[in-house]
């Protein structure tokens, strides 16, 4: 049994727009909610979500069957846990609060084996299929998407070292806390967020470097891919389930009589 190729990784280095989803909700069974909708590429959160190993695993299975790749976000660069995430099969992670291109070379040698990295070697995993994998070895380094996270002034002005190192897949930048950095805190739209990232992602993008974002609002996640990033997520599912409980009780009483 061959590994099969990372439909994610293959489409942000070859420019391929991809629309992804925050999953926030620790549970397989909401993740099996979202997994049919057809997203490219979703993230799993460990870092502001409750999700711990035996979680993320159910969400992994949720979306094993779709056309959707499942990132998983550690809620740090703890190589143990990059190791035991990708042991049990997330094909991707997304690392917070890369300042600079020395935390980011330590971000991509936590997913590589020796002598390439720091990742330990384990033959029967879930990721190798329990040993049934014969190329896993040979190939996982080449399938296993990287993204890195911007989340800073710091992290700003280091981003193009930060997306030049050797087996970073992306850079993501994350508007939430860059605003909070740059005095705007709980205010990721505002105009001053994105006039400091623009300039930043261009580069990145004259450079050949992928870049991607969240942001809650539909129609600026799609002006950022038309405008050129690479991979947008524009929601996530407790935002989803919490605007439409609202809605839905705001309209029946708004009904009563």
């Amino acid at each position: 049994m061959n590994l099969q190729k990372n439909p994610f990784t293959q489409a942000i280095q070859s420019g391929e727009k991809q629309i992804g989803l925050w999953i926030t909700l620790a549970s397989n069974f909401t993740a099996e909610v979202v997994a049919p909708c057809g997203y490219d590429w979703v993230v799993i959160d460990c870092e502001h979500s409750p999700n711990e190993i035996p979680s993320v695993i159910g969400q992994l299975q949720a979306f094993a069957n779709t056309g959707t790749t499942a990132i998983v976000r550690p809620d740090w660069n703890d190589p143990v846990k990059v190791k035991r995430l990708l042991d049990v099969g997330a094909p991707g992670l997304l690392f917070p609060m890369v300042q600079n291109a020395d935390e980011a070379r330590a971000a991509v040698a936590a997913t590589r084996y020796p002598p390439r990295g720091v990742r330990g070697v384990s033959g029967l995993t879930r990721a190798n299929k329990f040993g049934r994998i014969t190329d896993y070895f040979a190939k996982i380094e080449d399938e296993t998407t990287v993204i890195v996270q911007v989340e800073t002034r710091e992290a700003l002005a280091n981003a193009l070292e930060i997306g030049a190192v050797e087996g970073v897949s992306g850079v993501f930048f994350g508007p939430g806390d860059i605003a909070a950095d740059l005095g705007y805190l709980g205010k990721p739209l505002a105009p001053e967020v994105w006039e400091a990232i623009w300039p930043v992602a261009r580069a990145l993008m004259a450079a050949g470097i992928p870049v991607g974002t969240l942001v809650a609002d539909a129609e600026f996640a799609a002006q950022l891919l038309n405008d050129g990033f690479t991979f947008v997520a524009c929601g996530s599912d407790s935002g989803l389930l919490a605007k439409a409980s609202d809605a839905l009780l705001a309209k029946v009483k708004s009904d009563l009589k």
